[in-house]
Parts: structure tokens; C-alpha cells; sequence
């Protein structure tokens, strides 16, 4: 109906110059904030403002890196997202697999009560977190980020409704054919949940990548932190400098973006085959 409604060529370029139009606001404050961590602290604050900065000034990324350091915590950053990511997608993957066509007592209970934990507030495991950190030695280490989230439940039901939606008939018949369990599951079932791993990929990143509470209360050392902690110390030691809070803004959220970019396909392929899933 929609292509109906804009056969006239007007009606058309009307369409693109308001859907321009709106990305262009929302695409604004994210070009606002890499021209202003190019210019100089007097540019920033300059009235009336420009939009570019008269002379590039690279060295503020530079600068922003050493001084944190946001380089170090950077590093650290994309260690904990890139071991995350990986343990959501295996173990969602086994879990997912299991409730999903292993039949075994206590199944659809078991898989409830874990589906139960989404409803728990993260404050509530705060305390009971950080004293099982503390018994293991792991208060103050990369550890204590990556290990207690390698579990989701999020990514467990969402890969279970991929493989339920999966004609058992392709099952049934690599099983008859003499596969086993895990050929069934990497030779059938991975090759066909690739955009719903995408999608859990995408999503993990972005948890791990800007995750900000739990860092706080564990980490402390400076070398161990992450970049969300090395922006709010970054604030707090240069607050009067706002191109060097820009550039540090700019480099936290650039891989997001070109994440999300490269995955947008698998990500949206992931959203819809997940919806119809559960019919």
C-alpha cells in the first residue's frame, strides 16, 4: 500500500527529504562530537559555536590515550567484550540446543526457573557477587568480568526459539543416517542459527562493551579498568577540557558503531526469524 501511495515523483522525493531530514538530527550530536574532540579547548566553548574546528587537532586523541590511560584500558576493554561475546554464543548455544529438543526430566521446569532470573534487579546480586569474587581471589582482576558473564539467559531462549523453529524432519533424519548428537547440532542446526548468533553476538557486545555498575564496584586499579571507568575518570581529572572528553567519547563509541554497521544484516535477519519462532 505504502509503494502504492508514492507512485508521484513528489511524493517520493517528499519521502526521502523527510526520512533525510530525520537522520540528519539524529546522526547530529555524533558528528557534533567528533568535530568538537578535533578542535581546541577555546573552539568548544566559542560563541556563537562552529560545527568544524578551524585546525585539526589529531593530537588530542593522542593525548586522551596517555593520560588515563585510556590506551591500557581500551585494551582491556575489548579482552572482556571479545571473551563475553564468545561465552554467551557457546553456552547459549548448548542450552539453547538442549531445551530445545533434548528430552530429559525436569526440562520445561528447569528451563522456567532459569528464564526466572531476567526478573531478578542486578542490585539484588550485587552483595552476593562480590563475596564470591572475594572468596576466589578475582576482586581487582579482569576475571571477575568475564567468568560470571559468560551466562545468559537472554541468549539461551533466544537460540532455543531458533532451533525449535527448525523442522524436526532434518533431525530425525541426520539421526537415521548415523550422526550423532553434536554432528546434528554443527553440521545442521549452526549453520542455520548464524543470524540468530549474530544477533547474540551484537547484543553481547554492546552488554560488555558498556558495562558500567559491576566494573565500578570491582575494578580499581587503574591498568585493569575499562573504558566506560576510564571516561568517567577522564571527566572527573579534565572537566574544563572538553575536546579531550570528546575524543575519549568518540574513541568508546566507535566500535560500537562499526559493530553494529558490519552485523546490521544478521542483526535484523536474527530479530525476525527469533519473533516467528515461537509459532
Amino acid at each position: 500500500m505504502v509503494g502504492q501511495v508514492l507512485q508521484r515523483p513528489w511524493e517520493k522525493a517528499l519521502a526521502y527529504l523527510f526520512l533525510s531530514f530525520s537522520g540528519l538530527i539524529m546522526v547530529f550530536p555524533f558528528i557534533y562530537m567528533v568535530a568538537s574532540s578535533l578542535k581546541t579547548s577555546s573552539e568548544v566553548v566559542q560563541v556563537p559555536p562552529q560545527l568544524f574546528p578551524s585546525v585539526l587537532q589529531l593530537g588530542n586523541y593522542i593525548e586522551v590515550v596517555n593520560i588515563v590511560p585510556l590506551g591500557t584500558q581500551l585494551v582491556n576493554t575489548v579482552i572482556v567484550t571479545a571473551l563475553v561475546v564468545l561465552g554467551w554464543v557457546i553456552t547459549s548455544v548448548l542450552a539453547g540446543y538442549a531445551f530445545a529438543r533434548l528430552e530429559f526430566p525436569g526440562r520445561d521446569l528447569l528451563f522456567g526457573a532459569y528464564l526466572g532470573t531476567l526478573m531478578v534487579p542486578f542490585a539484588v546480586l550485587i552483595v552476593p557477587m562480590y563475596r564470591i569474587m572475594l572468596l576466589f581471589g578475582w576482586v581487582d582482576q579482569l576475571t571477575a568480568l568475564i567468568v560470571p558473564w559468560l551466562f545468559t539467559a537472554y541468549g539461551t531462549f533466544l537460540l532455543r526459539q531458533f532451533f525449535m523453529s527448525i523442522p524436526k524432519d532434518l533431525e530425525e533424519a541426520a539421526l537415521m543416517d548415523g550422526a550423532s548428537r553434536w554432528g546434528v547440532l554443527f553440521r545442521i542446526f549452526l549453520p542455520l542459527a548464524r543470524p540468530a548468533m549474530a544477533t547474540l553476538a551484537t547484543f553481547g557486545f554492546l552488554y560488555a562493551w558498556n558495562s558500567f555498575l559491576w566494573p565500578l564496584i570491582i575494578i580499581s586499579s587503574p591498568s585493569k579498568k575499562v573504558i566506560t571507568q576510564g571516561l568517567v575518570d577522564l571527566q572527573a581529572l579534565y572537566a574544563v577540557r572538553v575536546d579531550l572528553i570528546m575524543a575519549g567519547s568518540t574513541l568508546a563509541i566507535l566500535p560500537t558503531l562499526l559493530i553494529f554497521l558490519l552485523a546490521q544484516r544478521y542483526f535484523i535477519e536474527g530479530i525476525a526469524t527469533a519473533g516467528l519462532a515461537g509459532r
